[in-house]
């Protein structure tokens, strides 16, 4: 098969198209055709050797992809060879070829193209398991998201909406800002300009947002704190602003807040399985139903796999960047 490997560490231009052996299904398994990959932060931070592949995972990038299974391991059941689906991986997207765990295939949703549906798996199991499973946000909850013109954001102000939400976001330019407003935002926050604590107190009445989900990490963590409503949830899913922040805890307490720090790629394949099996049964619906769509930038060839890198550091874009096999 050909994939996209990282020579070294480093800039985008380390990433070349190697040729690598064909991946043979285990117990428990299947090999999926991959028609297309999405990208994921994850992936740059993996390229620059910041964040390597869990123990036994391919030193392949890529966390999502779609295709169609190719070959079924002993013991799974409910899919066979030439079945249309969507996967969550630990690696190995990047590829003609990938093998995965069946608990953690998706079938593709109904009236999306098997390439699209490359922009769901990651974001789709990323915000569900933490805006819903974890946060719990509900009907009528104010919930904030940052970064909203990005494949996490764009997919959580869609979600949040469809479940009733009043939905906040951050935006870095007035052409993200409305971007954002175009998928249903309620409020759009320049972040160049504005200050999200006071704009989010400005439109709550002082009271704050119930749920935030956040990409920043310790930049933003007293700020988010400020943000919460008593009794509000803070999901932490990424460190773009730091790893290392001081923590008022009097503030925390005297909110009632809670703060969740949690990765995706590290849980177990059962815990991801079971994410997986709450996707395809709550969230492909709205994507049928048209409620949710992915929002993808653009489509480019596996060959190209860097200059889709630099796109995405660039931040030059809107919702997923997709690599075609």
């Amino acid at each position: 098969m050909r994939a996209v490997v990282a020579t070294a560490p480093g800039d985008p231009e380390v990433l070349v198209v190697a040729e690598e052996p064909d991946p043979e299904p285990r117990e428990g398994e299947v090999v999926i055709d991959v028609a297309a990959a999405g990208l994921n932060r994850a992936d740059l931070m993996q390229r620059r050797g910041l964040y390597p592949p869990p123990p036994g995972t391919s030193s392949v990038l890529g966390m999502e992809c779609s295709g169609t299974i190719a070959a079924i391991g002993d013991g799974v059941v409910g899919w066979k060879a030439g079945d249309e689906v969507c996967a969550l991986l630990a690696g190995g997207g990047y590829a003609t070829q990938v093998v995965v765990p069946a608990g953690q295939v998706m079938p593709v949703p109904t009236g999306l193209d098997v390439v699209t549906a490359a922009a769901l798996p990651e974001v789709a199991c990323t915000v569900w398991s933490n805006v819903v499973m974890a946060a719990g946000l509900q009907a009528g909850e104010a919930f904030l998201v940052h970064g909203g013109a990005g494949g996490i954001g764009s997919f959580a102000i869609q979600l949040a909406k469809s479940l009733g939400a009043r939905v906040f976001t951050t935006a870095g330019s007035h052409e993200k800002a409305e971007f954002c407003a175009g998928l249903g935002a309620d409020v759009v926050i320049d972040y160049h300009e504005q200050d999200f604590v006071e704009v989010v107190r400005d439109h709550t009445d002082g009271a704050g947002v119930d749920v935030i989900l956040d990409n920043m990490g310790a930049k933003y963590l007293d700020l988010n704190i400020e943000a919460l409503r008593d009794g509000g949830r803070l999901a932490i899913i990424g460190l773009q602003g730091g790893t290392r922040a001081e923590l008022d805890i009097n503030k925390l307490m005297r909110k009632r807040a809670s703060i969740i720090g949690t990765t995706l790629r590290t849980r177990t394949v059962a815990q991801k399985s079971a994410i997986c099996r709450e996707v395809a049964e709550q969230v492909w619906p709205l994507v049928t139903s048209g409620a949710i769509h992915p929002v993808v930038h653009t489509k480019l060839p596996l060959d190209r796999a860097a200059e889709a890198h630099a796109l995405m550091e660039s931040g030059a874009h809107n919702g997923k960047i997709l690599l075609v096999a």
